[in-house]
């Protein structure tokens, strides 16, 4: 009989044994340094020499992210397209597009900060959303369409998009951006944009809310208040998110989960 205890005791010891371990590996992950993969300069040794194995490169160690910029992002046909490789260079020989690309190597030659606030800011999102998955990070170049791109479980950052509120090509008229929207097209605004566009992704807006701007407006603001949170600092500071702000500071039962799936908010702009 002793015997008997003692084998089951081994074996106790052995499934806490698993568990601890289990659960350092999980933590270890969930603390381990997000990096952005540098997708671009392969990208731009391609466009700026038509280098072979860059090419080879973006096909091969980068297919899903080359599939996304050139099907999704710049819209130039498929990827499988014979011509697609000329049509994709040639793209880039635009005057304008090949200066962005020399400014994006200029400015972003190192990215650590960028490394560093995006660590920080999905370990703090995983107290709030323990399920949350870290995405695959990469930086690429776009042509001033889109800021970021979200594709399954990948988050590309376009770095065109981040030259700085007073970038020379932001400020021509005929590109038609507002003084508001150049505030955010600068460096401080890549970790934000990331986090929001990535859980927009995995929260989005809810099909019946699409008829009404409020309901979208206020979906918005769960996403932005949630991104303040995790950067612990106001990036976004519409009403809405204040008022999200005070109703989760007095209702500290609700989970950041239930906020986001829900398509409502429990409170009316001129209840607080």
């Amino acid at each position: 009989m002793r015997k008997v205890y003692f084998i089951l005791f081994i074996v106790m010891l052995s499934c806490l044994g698993c568990q601890w371990h289990l659960k350092n590996h999980r933590e270890g992950d969930l603390l381990g340094k997000v990096t952005v993969d540098r997708y671009d300069r392969v990208q731009t040794l391609y466009l700026t020499t038509g280098d072979f194995s860059a090419l080879q490169q973006l096909k091969t160690v980068y297919p899903a992210e080359t599939r996304t910029l050139i099907e999704d992002v710049l819209h130039l046909g498929q990827v499988n397209d014979p011509q697609i490789n000329a049509k994709f260079l040639s793209f880039y020989q635009d005057s304008t597009l090949q200066c962005l690309i020399a400014d994006v190597e200029k400015q972003y030659d190192d990215m650590e900060d960028i490394n560093h606030a995006l660590s920080e800011s999905f370990k703090h999102l995983l107290t709030l959303l323990p399920d949350f998955e870290i995405p695959k990070v990469y930086a690429q170049i776009g042509s001033l369409d889109q800021s970021v791109i979200v594709s399954k479980n990948r988050v590309g950052i376009c770095l065109d998009k981040y030259l700085g509120s007073d970038y020379a090509l932001y400020r021509n008229p005929a590109y038609g951006y507002s003084s508001g929207q150049r505030k955010m097209m600068q460096r401080s605004y890549i970790v934000p944009d990331c986090l929001g566009y990535y859980l927009l992704s995995l929260y989005p807006i809810p099909q019946e809310s699409m008829s009404s701007q409020k309901d979208n407006d206020q979906h918005m603001g769960k996403i932005q208040w949630v991104v303040n949170k995790v950067m612990n600092r106001e990036v976004f500071q519409s009403n809405t998110v204040k008022n999200i702000d005070r109703y989760m500071n007095s209702h500290k039962d609700m989970s950041v989960d239930l906020l986001l799936k829900s398509n409502y908010l429990p409170f009316s702009a001129d209840s607080i």
